[in-house]
């Protein structure tokens, strides 16, 4: 082991930072050379990558969001956008180039920052013969196979301390506040801030909602002398033999025309506010839960999967992910990662074969929330 690399894929997280700086801090101990390829597997492609180990911009990273060698926003090396000459547009297989460049570059193991989505591509790669070691990155926590992402603590903390803030709002001018935050088909972060923030309405992508249970219970708080209510929407909410609220956007280069979510919240304030009468807002959270310093939680958290990554590259352990299972630090096939969607190329996450980590109706989050009188919807 003398050369490896570092990507990161999808959007920015709390604790991709410190990641990096872990894995680079162990191999640096270990005398091995440590690169960053430049905006994820874009870099990869272009063959674009900086040294890490012993260098200047690897300095300070243990508090610093982002990620300092960037990120690419899905692009898929297996599926890639290409434009031609005559102005047509058709879909490349370009992964023998990315295998290619890792082979040139002398790089002994290619660590993969990413979700769902980063991991499928990171082990179709591991099938062509690239040592490969996935580390879980999502602040939506719906990784498979491991307990928690790094971000998804960070996250959890930006709306409860939004929830927080709706309160006194809520209270003073006896509204309904509606918080939506991010989950497309999970709703971790929606339960995790809804039961830290004492919110009394959570809808999560895993429970198809009933609008009517939602007013009744905001009708019996109004009716009790509670003249405000919470209610906490995951974008991936949708009610009962209804859809999300999605959009087609493009969202750059070798990607093409995607499904996004938005609106979720809006349409749940304005049906509250139908039914209710009470003066129903809606905040949409949005970026500010992936941005920012990661908290101690999500700091300790990325630097022991960086650790423990690059002690998996130096046993000469590769094809795996690391995972946090029943309290501690492990690693785990990528195939057992990505489930039935074994389609080389097929990277897609949410899909009925992808093996998205989802909010189960016996996990005690839930539990609890039922406890509490948090209405689910149902």
């Amino acid at each position: 082991m003398k050369k490896v690399a570092i990507l990161v894929n999808g959007g920015d997280a709390p604790g991709l930072n410190p990641v990096i700086r872990a894995i680079t801090k162990t191999a640096e101990n270990n005398g091995i050379e440590c690169y960053g390829f430049i905006d994820g597997f874009q870099g990869l492609l272009d063959n674009n990558y900086i040294r890490l180990d012993g260098q200047k911009v690897s300095a300070g990273l243990i508090d610093k969001g982002g990620s300092i060698i960037g990120s690419s926003l899905n692009t898929i090396i297996f599926h890639y956008k290409v434009t031609n000459p005559d102005g047509s547009v058709e879909y490349k297989d370009l992964s023998d180039k990315c295998i290619q460049n890792i082979k040139d570059d002398g790089f002994d193991c290619l660590f993969t920052l990413g979700g769902d989505s980063t991991q499928k591509s990171a082990r179709d790669l591991a099938i062509r013969g690239v040592n490969v070691i996935g580390v879980p990155k999502t602040i939506d926590n719906d990784v498979a196979c491991t307990d928690i992402t790094f971000g998804y603590e960070t996250a959890v903390a930006v709306a409860t301390d939004a929830i927080d803030r709706l309160h006194t709002t809520a209270e003073t001018h006896h509204r309904v506040m509606v918080l939506e935050v991010m989950g497309r088909f999970a709703g971790w972060i929606a339960l995790g801030a809804a039961v830290a923030g004492g919110a009394d309405v959570a809808l999560i992508p895993e429970i198809p909602y009933d609008i009517n249970k939602v007013v009744e219970a905001i009708n019996k708080r109004n009716n009790a002398g509670k003249k405000f209510s919470i209610v906490v929407v995951s974008e991936g909410a949708m009610p009962k033999n209804g859809e999300a609220s999605t959009y087609e956007a493009n969202i750059g280069e070798g990607t093409g025309i995607v499904t996004k979510f938005a609106g979720a919240g809006d349409r749940v304030a304005k049906e509250i506010e139908k039914y209710t009468g009470m003066v129903t807002r809606c905040t949409t959270l949005g970026y500010l839960q992936r941005g920012g310093s990661p908290v101690a939680y999500d700091r300790i958290l990325s630097s022991k999967y960086g650790a423990r990554a690059m002690e998996l590259a130096m046993a000469g352990k590769f094809g795996v992910l690391t995972i946090y299972k029943n309290g501690k630090i492990d690693d785990i096939s990528l195939e057992d990662v990505v489930g039935n969607n074994k389609k080389i190329g097929a990277v897609e996450g949410g899909t009925k074969d992808s093996n998205v980590r989802l909010v189960t109706m016996d996990d005690e989050l839930v539990k609890t929330a039922r406890d509490l009188g948090i209405c689910l919807g149902d």
